[in-house]
């Protein structure tokens, strides 16, 4: 009976952990590394319990086969995913693809089945190789950008083609399937030619929207990066660029809401202001902002780079609940704390699956520049979404005893968590031959993609 009893007791407090329906996806990028000072990212840096889903960005692709990008990313595989022994009900997934990655090794892939294949099978022995639990295709963009208009429905193929390879190898393995996500455009132009909605949305287990770079110094006039509406004066083209049109508009076209995670910007996009007259949203520029001292790019500022500008004078664009700063001649625009909860407050109205952050390391993580402790952004998001820290107590799933046929499910079946086919809201966890019988929260069903309750 001891060891029963601390068997139950160990599979409730793993459960106490995926109860939660709103996922937080952070993206993890291996170059942050390279930043100086305290701006170096690492794995050490990581609170595993920060992010529901941590996402690595980015694998490289060679002879169509999945590989390294970088030399330190198989010792950085292994310290992320040790993570997941304080935090077992980590995700973390591997990324393939980024603008940088452009279309062309994509294109070439998708072109004859026999590549596909060789693509697909590599991806699932890299992932295992490397005990990752899913996959992040970050495509930029099928259609577009040198990819030719039939790479739209070879796109879906490539999504469908891996999310039923993912259903086989867990069949054959007895391991928990492969998670499947996709990194989305915002904007109509590359939906619109390289997208099926609603084919892709079925076969991803969760779709992250890359809502933000919507305006920028390729402009000539000072935008935000992120703006949540539209402001009224906008018309025509000008009225979407905004996160409410990405998302009405993935949704028009298909999307199931909550597997659409909206992406939330940790970084802001500047511009050289023309003329110092002029200074609002929309004034002309003559450029690219300033490199930071940390990120080093023009018209790109971190967070942390943000919130220390000194001599700024800061602003929100009540419209767009969307706040920019001034300094001189350079012009910001950004996201902070209240922004955050502003779009948390809106992916709740449309029943959005949870928040996408890109990334990780361009938030205060060590709370050493902006004076708001760790995380302050990512934080907000994780207060705001409802989602619980190590150290908190969440409402604990039901248990109840099986039924006299129930007892005999798990004879066959090796350890782990299964849905029951009868009842949605239900499932059984298998540990020895024994079987436990587990409730859902109320209103949520049992997902065994994600081992955990959801909503359905």
């Amino acid at each position: 009976m001891g060891r029963r009893t601390i068997w139950t007791g160990l599979i409730l407090l793993l459960l106490l952990h995926c109860i939660a329906a709103a996922k937080l996806v952070c993206y993890f990028t291996n170059w942050s590394q390279y930043r100086a000072g305290q701006a170096a990212f690492l794995p050490k840096d990581v609170d595993p319990f920060l992010c529901t889903h941590l996402i690595y960005a980015f694998a490289d692709m060679k002879n169509h086969q999945l590989t390294t990008f970088d030399p330190k990313d198989v010792q950085f595989y292994k310290d992320l995913n040790s993570l997941k022994s304080k935090n077992p009900s980590l995700k973390i997934l591997l990324a393939v693809g980024g603008w940088n990655f452009g279309t062309k090794k994509f294109t070439d892939m998708v072109a004859r089945p026999e590549t596909l294949q060789i693509f697909i099978q590599s991806v699932i022995s890299f992932l295992r190789q490397y005990n990752f639990d899913g996959f992040d295709l970050d495509w930029e963009y099928p259609g577009s950008r040198d990819s030719p208009a039939i790479d739209k429905e070879r796109f879906t193929a490539l999504v469908e083609n891996l999310h039923n390879a993912f259903i086989e190898e867990s069949q054959k393995s007895g391991k928990n399937r492969l998670l499947l996500s996709a990194a989305v455009p915002a904007g109509r132009y590359h939906l619109d030619r390289g997208y099926e909605v609603q084919k892709i949305s079925q076969a991803l287990d969760f779709i992250n929207l890359m809502t933000y770079d919507i305006h920028g110094t390729w402009e000539r006039t000072t935008g935000h990066n992120s703006p949540l509406y539209r402001r009224q004066s906008e018309k025509g083209e000008a009225a979407e660029a905004n996160v409410d049109f990405a998302v009405n508009y993935w949704l028009k076209k298909g999307a199931p809401s909550n597997k659409v995670i909206l992406g939330m910007p940790t970084y802001g996009r500047s511009f050289t202001l023309s003329s110092l007259s002029d200074t609002g949203v929309g004034a002309p520029t003559s450029g690219a902002g300033i490199p930071g001292s940390f990120t080093k790019e023009g018209g790109f500022l971190a967070f942390y780079e943000v919130c220390t500008l000194t001599d700024a004078t800061f602003h929100m664009i009540e419209e767009q609940k969307a706040p920019y700063a001034i300094q001189g001649n350079q012009w910001i625009g950004f996201d902070n704390v209240e922004s955050f909860r502003a779009k948390v407050r809106y992916l709740k109205q449309k029943g959005l699956g949870g928040a996408m952050v890109w990334s990780i390391d361009m938030d205060d993580f060590k709370g050493t520049f902006c004076n708001q402790g760790p995380y302050p952004l990512i934080q907000t998001l994780k207060k705001e979404l409802g989602i619980s820290s190590s150290n908190e107590s969440p409402t604990p799933t039901q248990t109840s005893k099986p039924t006299p046929g129930e007892n005999t499910f798990c004879q066959d079946k090796g350890n782990g968590f299964y849905s029951n086919p009868q009842e949605s809201n239900t499932f059984y966890s298998c540990i020895e031959k024994q079987t436990f019988k587990f409730f859902c929260l109320e209103g949520l069903v049992f997902k065994e993609s994600c081992t955990c309750c959801d909503w359905p």
